[in-house]
């Protein structure tokens, strides 16, 4: 029984957008989907409060807050399923390997 080194194992293909002759290589699409959503997390709340100082905007504000939270919800989502998505590629291979305290 042979085991992969971490360096040996298959990484999922990079996400590769081109632009004109540039091109955007996305890698650890997960964790770059899970940050993208903590920034607009941020922006939901930050934004929602600044709402609540005029009484005007206080409902619009209160939506910018729903929409957080439901954001918040995504969060874990995001995790499950970068979890979910290396258990396929990489079936009864010790979880033991890779970063699984990171926060994203």
């Amino acid at each position: 029984m042979s085991t992969l080194s971490p360096c040996d194992r298959e990484e999922p293909r990079d996400l590769v957008v081109r632009i004109g002759r540039d091109e955007l290589v996305i890698r650890r699409r997960y964790e770059v989907i899970s940050i993208a959503n903590d920034i607009l997390i941020g922006l939901w709340f930050l934004v929602g409060t600044i709402l609540f100082f005029d009484d005007a905007t206080v409902y619009y504000g209160t939506w910018l807050f729903l929409i957080g939270s439901i954001e918040m919800l995504i969060r874990p989502t995001i995790r499950l399923l970068r979890h979910l998505h290396l258990q396929r590629f990489n079936a009864g291979q010790s979880s033991a390997v890779g970063d699984d305290d990171g926060d994203f």
